[in-house]
């Protein structure tokens, strides 16, 4: 199931999109399913036909996991 997620590249705006797995310590790359900017545009430096993109590690600030929409039922505002 792919988990969606929210990759900070240095020196670019964060690039929003799915992975199938989250990269491990030793991976060297990580593989991204539909990129697109955090508003669901089109990255101006990718081909608008373009799915999967490929980046090394090392151009990879960090990554944040978002969680689904499952995951937000399950968890919901508590007030005390």
């Amino acid at each position: 199931m792919p988990t969606t997620v929210l990759i900070h590249l240095s020196g670019e705006d964060p690039v929003l999109g799915e992975i199938e797995e989250i990269p491990a310590p030793g991976d060297t790359t990580v593989t991204v399913n539909n990129p697109r900017r955090r508003d669901g545009k089109d990255l101006p430096y990718i081909d608008g036909n373009v799915v999967t993109v490929v980046w090394p590690m090392h151009r990879v600030t960090f990554v944040e996991i978002l969680p689904t929409a499952e995951e937000e039922e399950l968890i919901g505002f508590v007030r005390e």
